[in-house]
């Protein structure tokens, strides 16, 4: 075959370090737009960026010249250096290690684009704790819910 056709969705979602609420509604749009282009400067396709005050969710078209952890290593280095950078954050900021990614079919594009949009409305209900736990266990990856997550100091 003389070209390489693709289609690969994923969401990725990682989270602030301790889960601290530091992401706040002054300079959500800025940190968003920042993630967004990140992806885009690595050849890979925002969809959507959104999230909390304490994570983010990104679906995107994975390019498959890039592995999904140098798009995070890119996407998180970068974006924890802009927002010290400018001051985003009342005290220094960084991402928790690691980051969750799960594939999707283009058929369910649509309600993970939902989903991510409406992530405000959907935490009136459910942590971010939860909600992680529960997309683990959606996709059947084995944890430890001890190590999960990063704990305060």
């Amino acid at each position: 075959m003389s070209n390489t056709f693709h289609q690969v969705y994923i969401q990725v979602v990682f989270a602030v370090k301790y889960r601290e609420a530091l992401i706040t509604d002054e300079y959500k749009s800025k940190i968003l737009g920042v993630i967004g282009n990140l992806i885009n400067e690595t050849g890979c396709k925002t969809i959507i960026v959104n999230g909390t005050e304490d994570h983010i969710h990104c679906l995107l078209a994975l390019k498959p010249t890039i592995s999904v952890s140098d798009l995070m290593k890119v996407v998180k280095g970068k974006s924890s250096k802009f927002i010290n950078d400018h001051q985003l954050t009342k005290h220094r900021f960084e991402w928790q290690e690691g980051y969750g990614a799960f594939s999707y079919s283009k058929s369910h594009i649509d309600a993970v684009y939902k989903y991510i949009a409406n992530q405000e409305e959907h935490h009136k209900k459910q942590n971010f704790k939860d909600e992680y736990s529960s997309f683990l266990d959606k996709y059947n990856v084995t944890f430890d819910k001890r190590c999960v997550f990063e704990n305060l100091i």
